[in-house]
């Protein structure tokens, strides 16, 4: 019975989201915005379940899917994140279609896409195969393309193809690394479509050519890095954030991002393996710093609140990529926190940009000034969520930062943590600027701006109190992270060890 349920827990994250886009198809917005909801909670109480059967180090797998520690870690954030993200579209949408911004066609439309996104990123943490975890990747390319081209406007076309080029551009690089490996795998023994299994190649590692794991991770660490948001392939993510959906951009950030560097520690573990640690370090550390140095230096003159969140996305996956540089347990520990962390912090920041983007009808910052001063519920839960991302207590990610900067000392990366650490305190100084500008003193009509992307819907907004409430959920749950890691303390020491290969 037990192993019934793993299986069926196995299915899960790619059912239910399959299973609200055919109601989404079938009934009417309202229904089907809330079996989104369902299909989120669906995920991750699926996450919860593998978690528990997985987090001695057992696995559950069956045909191409499998699930690990660190499997069950990621689904848990996709279903966390998505569980914000649907809840505060379920009001996003009606916001929408009171303002008249939105028909049933195009409302339906977007909650099919939203949920094959949610399976396509369930697919890529839950395949046990290099060639299945790249057509996942894939898919969320192609399904988030027309996310982000969602309201057909010059700028959302512009940023969606922006998009695809440039992630069309860094899958096919990562295409060639997957040939690689297999190449490898091929020349160790390996058969067929098996050659390509996680199982197969990390039970394999000692027999793999040196030289061609070398070039596939370098072809990987460029590929999956253009999805992750590193620099200097990053330029496609702040116009695809600032364009997209509220909620979109909250998935984009805050799993996306984090999906596609599930695949860097996969190939991490198996390049390790290999040809030690010191290759994948010298990748991401350099990929860290471009990163964070070129986030922070374009927040200083950052004149949009969408754009702003999303350079700040960028430099979180730079954090996450000094720290996987760093390749300790604390590290890792460190950074799978700051993954979770981030997410929830994301989610809550962009769906409220969402909320000010219709208060406002402007993303730009000048539009929205003295926030406090006319919405101070949102003003609370948006500057909170600034907090929490700017890394300050309570929140999950002052914890996280301090953990990656303890593991980089330890490890004599003092050099890399001193130059990432005055980089962010500059991205710091940005956003504290920026939000202060945003939530305090008074409103300045003279700054008001004209209504650029959608119609100001103030008075939707005064009616929907409930919209704040996935908000405060989100901001409760990044506070309760950073006190306590609880039950899920246990899960990430076993999601560490299959990143960390000793050798």
């Amino acid at each position: 019975m037990t192993e019934a349920l793993d299986v069926f827990a196995l299915h899960l994250p790619l059912a239910a989201p399959l299973a609200a886009a055919a109601v989404a198809a079938l009934r009417g917005r309202a229904v089907a915005a809330w079996a989104g909801v369902a299909a989120a909670v669906g995920i991750l109480a699926a996450a919860v379940w593998l978690a528990r059967t997985v987090h001695a180090g057992q696995q559950v797998g069956y045909g191409l899917l499998r699930a690990d520690a660190l499997t069950a870690f990621m689904l848990i954030v996709i279903g966390a994140v998505a569980a914000i993200a649907c809840w505060a579209g379920v009001h996003h949408l009606a916001a929408e279609a009171a303002a008249g911004a939105a028909t049933a066609g195009t409302a339906r439309r977007y909650l099919i896409l939203v949920q094959l996104f949610l399976a396509a990123m369930s697919l890529a943490v839950l395949a046990d195969n290099l060639g299945l975890l790249w057509v996942a990747v894939e898919a969320t390319t192609i399904v988030t393309a027309f996310l982000v081209g969602h309201r057909r406007s010059r700028a959302s076309v512009e940023a969606a193809w922006k998009y695809v080029v440039l992630c069309s551009i860094g899958i096919a690089v990562a295409f060639l690394g997957t040939v690689c490996v297999y190449a490898a795998a091929v020349a160790a023994g390996g058969h067929g479509a098996a050659a390509l299994d996680w199982t197969y190649l990390t039970g394999h590692a000692a027999g793999l050519d040196a030289d061609l794991i070398r070039l596939a991770t370098g072809l990987v660490l460029v590929g999956f890095g253009t999805k992750a948001g590193l620099a200097p392939m990053h330029a496609w993510l702040p116009d695809a954030h600032s364009q997209a959906p509220a909620p979109v951009s909250a998935l984009m950030s805050g799993v996306l991002l984090s999906v596609a560097f599930y695949a860097i520690w996969r190939y991490k573990a198996i390049t390790d393996s290999v040809i030690g640690p010191g290759y994948t370090r010298t990748l991401l550390l350099v990929a860290a710093l471009a990163s964070i140095a070129a986030a922070a230096l374009l927040l200083i003159s950052q004149r949009d609140y969408k754009r702003m969140l999303a350079y700040s996305s960028i430099e979180h996956m730079g954090l996450v990529a000094l720290g996987t540089a760093t390749g300790s347990r604390l590290a890792i520990t460190a950074v799978l926190v700051h993954v979770l962390g981030h997410g929830l912090s994301k989610a809550v920041a962009f769906c409220g940009a969402g909320q000010l983007l219709r208060l406002s009808g402007s993303s730009r910052i000048a539009a929205v000034r003295g926030l406090s001063a006319r919405r101070p519920a949102l003003a609370v839960v948006f500057g909170l969520a600034l907090l929490a991302l700017l890394g300050l207590p309570p929140f999950s990610l002052f914890a996280s930062e301090l953990g990656i900067a303890r593991a980089g000392l330890a490890a004599g990366q003092g050099w890399a943590v001193a130059a990432t650490f005055a980089l962010v305190l500059v991205a710091f100084a940005a956003i504290v600027r920026h939000s202060t500008g945003i939530l305090l003193g008074p409103p300045d009509p003279a700054t008001q701006e004209p209504a650029t992307q959608e119609p100001a819907t103030a008075p939707t907004l005064a009616a929907r109190p409930a919209a704040i409430v996935p908000l405060a959920v989100g901001l409760a749950a990044a506070a309760a992270l950073g006190i306590s890691l609880g039950p899920l303390n246990e899960l990430l020491q076993t999601a560490t060890d299959i990143i960390v290969q000793d050798r």
